[in-house]
C-alpha cells in the first residue's frame, strides 16, 4: 500500500522556507519565525509518518513536549514515496540551514543521510533514531536495547496463550526488527516450553510497505490466527494497526509496540485486545536531546535507552494485564534478571 502524505503545512512559512521545503516533503509544523537561534527542533519521519500511533508519534511527543516547555516552533517534515537517498539529503539539509536545531531523522532510513550532511554543518546537533554507525561530533546516536521488552513481551505471551501457538510479525527483514523478534522468542522459550513461536516479516525492503500497510498486517496476522495462535506480537509501525485488527475480529490477544497502544485514540476499538505493549522510550530521547541543545550542552555519542534506565518497558494499562498476579510477579523477576545480566536477552 503506497502511502500518501497526510499532513499539510501547518503555520505560516516564509517564500524561502517553501521553496525549500517543497522539494523535500510536506510538513506538519512550521516555525512562523526566521530566527534562527531559536527555532527549535525539527524531525523528518521514517515510512509511515506522523499518525501511526507508534514510532513516529512517540517522536511527535517529544517534540510538542519540547516546544510547549522551551517556547519553541519546531518542525516535522513527512516522507515521500519513492524517495531518494539524495531526498533526505536535501530535506535534512533544508531544515539545518534555517536554523533548527538539534535536525533528527527518525528511523534507521536516514543514517547515511544523517552523515553526510552532520559534516556540512558541524554547528548544528543531528540525531538519528534506531542507528548508531554515524560516530560524528555533532550526532547523538538515539538507540534502544527493543529486544529486552520484547523479551517481557514473550513472558507475558508465554503466560497468556491457551492454545500454546503464539506469533511474532515483523515490519521489514533488517536487523532492527530481528531485535525484536529474538527477544520476544527466547522470552516465549524461556517462560514456558511446548510454545510454539510463528514469524513472520512483512517485507524485504521498507520501500515496499512493511512499516505503513495495515492490510499486509492483517493478513499476516489472520494467517498465523488460522495456525492456532492467539497472542500475537507486532513489531511493523503503522502495519502493526492491522495486527491489533485481526486480534481484535478473533478475540485473541495483540501486543503492541514502541507506544502504549492500549491509550491510542485511533485503536481505542481494539484495545480490549491489547493485553500490553513492549515500549520504547523515543518520546524521551527526542526531548532530553533537544532540551541538551537548548542547555548549551548537547548530547553526542550512543545514548541508549534499556530496562535499567527506563528506556524501554512494558505497558501496564489494560487492568486485565496490571492485575494478572502471575503475570506480573514473572515480568517483575524477569526484568530484574536482565537489569542483573543474569539472563542475556539475544538480539538475533
Amino acid at each position: 500500500m503506497r502511502r500518501v502524505s497526510r499532513i499539510t503545512v501547518a503555520g505560516v512559512a516564509t517564500a524561502a522556507l517553501a521553496l525549500t521545503v517543497s522539494a523535500c516533503g510536506s510538513s506538519s509544523s512550521e516555525s512562523s519565525s526566521t530566527d534562527s537561534k531559536n527555532l527549535g527542533l525539527a524531525l523528518a519521519y521514517d515510512i509511515g509518518g506522523r499518525g501511526d500511533q507508534s514510532f513516529n508519534d512517540a517522536a511527535t511527543a517529544g517534540m510538542e513536549k519540547a516546544d510547549k516547555e522551551f517556547g519553541y516552533k519546531s518542525r516535522a517534515v513527512e516522507p515521500q514515496d519513492g524517495e531518494s537517498e539524495a531526498d533526505k539529503v536535501e530535506r535534512l539539509e533544508a531544515l539545518a540551514k534555517q536554523g533548527y536545531d538539534p535536525v533528527i531523522g527518525v528511523g534507521f532510513a536516514y543514517a547515511s543521510a544523517v552523515k553526510e550532511v552532520s559534516a556540512k554543518f558541524p554547528k548544528t546537533t543531528f540525531g538519528i533514531v534506531d542507528d548508531e554507525q554515524t560516530k560524528a561530533d555533532n550526532v547523538a546516536d538515539l538507540v534502544f536495547s527493543e529486544e529486552q521488552a520484547s523479551y517481557l513481551a514473550g513472558v507475558a505471551a508465554a503466560l497468556s496463550t491457551k492454545s500454546n501457538v503464539v506469533g511474532f510479525v515483523g515490519g521489514v527483514d533488517v536487523p532492527l526488527i530481528h531485535k525484536f523478534g529474538a527477544g520476544f522468542k527466547q522470552g516465549v522459550e524461556d517462560t514456558k516450553k511446548g510454545v510454539t513461536v510463528k514469524e513472520q516479516y512483512l517485507t524485504e525492503t521498507a520501500a515496499e510497505g512493511g512499516f505503513s500497510s495495515p492490510d499486509k498486517g492483517e493478513s499476516a496476522a489472520e494467517g498465523m490466527i488460522d495456525d492456532k495462535a492467539d497472542v500475537i506480537y507486532a513489531a511493523a509501525g503503522l502495519s502493526g494497526q492491522g495486527v491489533i485488527k485481526a486480534a481484535s475480529a478473533n478475540k485473541i490477544w495483540a501486543i503492541g509496540v514502541d507506544s502504549d497502544q492500549y491509550k491510542q485514540d485511533a485503536l481505542k476499538a481494539y484495545k480490549a485486545s491489547i493485553l500490553t505493549s513492549a515500549m520504547k522510550n523515543v518520546e524521551g530521547a527526542v526531548y532530553d536531546l533537544a532540551n541538551s541543545v537548548k542547555d548549551g550542552k548537547p548530547e553526542t555519542g550512543v545514548i541508549r535507552g534499556s530496562l535499567s534506565n527506563g528506556g524501554v518497558s512494558l505497558s501496564n494499562s489494560n487492568p486485565e494485564f496490571a492485575n494478572n498476579a502471575e503475570i506480573q510477579a514473572a515480568v517483575k523477576k524477569a526484568s530484574e534478571a536482565i537489569i542483573a545480566g543474569t539472563i542475556k536477552v539475544k538480539t538475533s
